[in-house]
């Protein structure tokens, strides 16, 4: 076992190890106003030692044999999600939190993990070069369907666009044809297109609707994206007082524990969805490109096992990896920057949050699993024949589509 261990990425455990740093400092600068959540940054603490504890135990364990019974995961996954839509309590509008005595976990969060090794089971089943759109796309979209409606029902919206992106992610790795990926841009883009055109032209009738359907906190996060001088004051002043915070960090950062903004509490969730604001004010630019380049070295590592990669399994579940992770920190530092609407995202590996903490920990242990065992040629454990190198997929692909052309 040692010998394994030994094995596993050492430049992800540094990355991994860095993260915790800034994460307990962070949470300890946004909370240290507030005696109510003193203990929040011993607590992460506590979640990053699981954490580690996890990736080491998940990355012992062959990959494909998550892969192989990702169905049955799915089943309990649908299972945890409908149970929340019925039993869970209410948590920032989004009601899909199950209590286990003292502890709360979201059955969303867990599920980004399970859909990922789900797709992956999905696409090494049919063995085909190619995905087909009525054989394939299709039936694997209606399978992500099913948890999209469930958390969607639970007024998360920021979670269901993750199960989106995971998605689409899949279908690029598992290579779609060209003209599908095309066309479902075309179609996204338009449908984007559209929306923020009637949502500004007939922004009034949309707040209605969105009344009558109970879901008018939805206008709140999304009026000061779009149509900031419609904004109420309570929907703006999160992302205003966020916007000012970083603004005012300049290069270099007002100083640890030193940031007006986060310590007077106008910038509210400093410790979890805003938590990008502390190391922005605190640590100014240079801050947070570290943390940015942080990202990029871990996604970078990703990459490399991903390309290493001798079946097929294994590229699908990185990229898939990769594609929620980039989501996550799109969508929580673009907010704060008036690129993105404020969906309550929180950011990877930084806020505090045991759910969402702990399962992207277990897919940094998928992907130790992946480096440990993913030299080996496909076997019967995925019931697949043996497939080319990642980097030979891809360079036949560009050969096709070049040929085609």
């Amino acid at each position: 076992m040692l010998r394994m261990l030994k094995k596993m990425d050492g430049v992800i455990l540094f990355v991994m190890l860095l993260l915790m740093i800034i994460s307990v400092f962070a949470i300890y600068s946004g909370t240290q106003t507030d005696a109510n959540l003193a203990n929040h940054h011993v607590k992460t603490l506590y979640f990053y030692v699981a954490g580690f504890i996890g990736v080491l135990v998940i990355g012992l364990v062959n990959y494909k044999l998550y892969v192989k019974y990702a169905f049955y995961l799915y089943g309990l996954g649908i299972i945890l999600l409908i149970l929340a839509n019925v039993l869970g309590s209410s948590i920032n509008n989004a009601n899909g939190w199950l209590k286990l005595g003292d502890f709360s976990f979201q059955p969303a969060e867990l599920f980004k993990m399970i859909l990922i090794l789900f797709l992956a089971h999905l696409i090494v089943k049919r063995q085909r070069s190619t995905l087909e759109f009525w054989r394939d796309i299709v039936p694997i979209g209606c399978w992500a369907f099913i948890p999209f409606a469930l958390v969607m029902a639970q007024n998360d919206l920021g979670n269901a666009l993750g199960y989106v992106v995971i998605l689409a992610s899949v279908f690029w790795i598992g290579n779609m044809r060209l003209k599908h990926a095309l066309i479902g841009l075309a179609i996204v883009g338009v449908a984007f297109f559209g929306f923020v055109k009637a949502y500004t032209f007939y922004h009034d009738e949309v707040f209605t609707f969105l009344e009558k359907v109970k879901r008018e906190h939805w206008a709140e996060r999304i009026d000061p994206w779009l149509v900031p001088e419609k904004a109420t004051s309570k929907a703006s002043w999160h992302t205003k007082n966020a916007g000012l915070a970083i603004g005012s960090g300049g290069i270099i950062g007002k100083g640890y524990l030193q940031g007006t903004s986060v310590q007077s509490g106008r910038v509210p969730y400093t410790y979890s969805d805003s938590i990008f604001v502390v190391i922005a004010e605190e640590f100014g630019f240079v801050g947070a490109s570290i943390l940015i380049l942080l990202y990029f070295i871990l996604i970078h590592r990703m990459v490399l096992i991903a390309l290493a990669c001798r079946d097929r399994a294994g590229p699908v579940i990185i990229v898939g990896i990769i594609g929620m992770l980039l989501y996550q920190v799109f969508e929580n530092v673009g907010a704060f920057l008036g690129l993105m609407p404020l969906t309550g995202i929180t950011l990877p590996f930084i806020s505090y949050g045991g759910t969402s903490l702990l399962i992207n920990m277990a897919c940094i242990g998928v992907v130790m699993s992946i480096k440990l065992y993913g030299q080996e040629e496909e076997d019967e454990l995925l019931m697949g024949e043996q497939q080319p190198r990642l980097s030979e997929r891809l360079w036949n692909m560009l050969k096709k589509e070049k040929s085609a052309v």
